[in-house]
C-alpha cells in the first residue's frame, strides 16, 4: 500500500520541491494540500512548473483540518514558516498523522534557546522532548516509527555531516571550528525582499546576517555537541550566492595532534560514509565538492584536506532545497515508514 502524504503550507519553496518529488515517489501519493490563506490557491497557479503533475482535485489547496486530512493521509509535511508551524503540529499529532516539520520549531530540544533564538515563546513545549531531529546519516535508529520529525536546516545539514566523522573518530579539536557557508537565493524563501532582489545579488557575493549570532549555529552547535559527546561551539559565517540553489560550506578545524595525517581525515569519512547512498566522499586530487555537481539531487559531497600549516580544511555541498530541506524530508518519510530510504530521490 501507498504513504498518502499532504502537506500543510504547499505555497512556498519546499512545497513546490515536495510535490514534484512525490510525484515520482513509487510508494507514496500525494492526497491533500492545505494552505490557511483566506483564498485558497490552485497550487498550478503558484507553481506553473507542476502544470500535469498535480491532478485538479489535489492541485485546489484546502483549508487545514486535522480531521479532515487524518481521513485522506498518513504523514503531513509542514511547509509553514517558522513560529507558524508549532501552531498546528499538535492538532495533527493529535489527529494521529505522522509530521515531518521543515520549520526550525522543533529542531532546538531545550526550549529557553528556541525561544531566545526566534524571539518567540514555544507553544507547543509538550512535544518538543518528542521531536527526532532527521539526519538519517547521524541519527537513523530514532526514526523509525516516528510520530514528529524535525527536518534540520540547510546549512546544518551540511555542517554536521561535514564535521561529525571527524569528531567521532576524535581526530580533530571540539574548539575553534569555523563554517564558512555560501548559499543560493532560495535559502530565503519565496517572499520578495530587498537583499534578495535581481539588482542586489546579480553580480554579487558576501556576508550576510548577524555573524556569531545567526540562527542556526545554536542548531550545528547541538548537533556536533551530541556527536562529540562534549561542548561544541563552531563559529558560523554565512554568504549569499548569486544562484537559485546549492550551498557550500568550507570549514576550519585544527587536528586534534601532530600526528593527525590526510589519510586518517579521509578514512574516517569512508568509515563513517561507505553505505550511505547520498553522501559521495570525493578523494581525488584534483576535484572538490562544487554546487554544479550536486543541484537538484540529494546528493552531499565532501571533501577534506590537511594544510601545510597544520589546520584541517573541510569542503561540503550539497543543495539546500533537496538534501537541504524537501529532499531530507522524503528521506525522512522513507525512513519513518522502514522503506528504503532512497525512493523518491535516485
Amino acid at each position: 500500500m501507498k504513504i498518502r502524504a499532504a502537506i500543510v503550507g504547499p505555497t512556498g519553496l519546499t512545497g513546490m520541491y515536495l510535490v514534484k518529488l512525490l510525484h515520482r515517489h513509487p510508494q507514496a501519493e500525494l492526497m491533500y494540500l492545505a494552505s490557511h490563506r483566506d483564498e485558497l490557491p490552485d497550487l498550478r497557479d503558484e507553481f506553473p512548473s507542476l502544470l500535469g503533475l498535480l491532478d485538479e482535485d489535489v492541485a485546489q489547496c484546502r483549508p487545514i483540518d486535522p480531521e479532515a486530512i487524518a481521513k485522506e493521509a498518513d504523514v503531513v509535511f509542514l511547509g509553514l514558516p517558522h513560529k507558524a508551524a508549532m501552531a498546528y503540529a499538535p492538532q495533527l499529532l493529535d489527529a494521529g498523522l505522522r509530521v515531518i516539520d521543515l520549520s526550525a520549531d522543533y529542531r532546538l530540544s531545550d526550549q529557553a534557546l528556541y525561544e531566545s533564538v526566534y524571539d518567540t515563546p514555544h507553544t507547543d513545549p509538550a512535544n518538543l522532548p518528542n521531536a527526532v531531529y532527521g539526519l538519517p546519516e547521524l541519527f537513523r535508529k530514532d526514526l523509525p516509527g516516528a510520530m514528529l520529525v524535525a527536518n534540520p536546516g540547510c546549512y546544518p545539514t551540511a555542517a554536521a555531516l561535514g564535521v561529525a566523522p571527524l569528531l567521532s573518530h576524535s581526530l580533530v579539536k571540539p574548539e575553534g571550528i569555523t563554517v564558512y557557508a555560501a548559499s543560493g537565493t532560495t535559502g530565503a524563501g519565496r517572499a520578495a525582499k530587498p537583499a534578495t532582489s535581481f539588482l542586489s545579488v546579480n553580480e554579487a557575493f558576501g556576508p550576510y546576517g548577524q555573524i556569531g549570532g545567526h540562527r542556526h549555529q545554536p542548531e550545528i552547535a547541538q548537533t556536533l555537541t551530541r556527536v562529540a559527546g562534549k561542548p561544541v561551539t563552531p563559529l558560523f559565517i554565512p554568504h549569499l550566492l548569486p544562484i537559485d540553489a546549492g550551498i557550500l560550506e568550507t570549514i576550519v578545524l585544527q587536528p586534534a595532534d601532530s600526528d593527525v595525517t590526510q589519510a586518517d581525515l579521509f578514512e574516517a569519512f569512508q568509515d563513517a560514509y561507505a553505505h550511505e547512498p547520498f553522501i559521495r566522499v570525493r578523494t581525488e586530487d584534483d576535484v572538490l565538492p562544487n554546487v554544479k555537481h550536486v543541484v537538484d539531487t540529494n546528493y552531499v559531497d565532501v571533501s577534506v584536506r590537511l594544510t601545510d600549516s597544520g589546520q584541517v580544511v573541510v569542503f561540503v555541498a550539497e543543495d539546500n532545497m533537496v538534501k537541504g530541506a524537501s529532499g531530507q524530508a522524503v528521506q525522512n518519510m522513507n525512513a519513518v515508514f522502514e522503506l528504503d530510504e532512497i525512493l523518491g530521490l535516485s
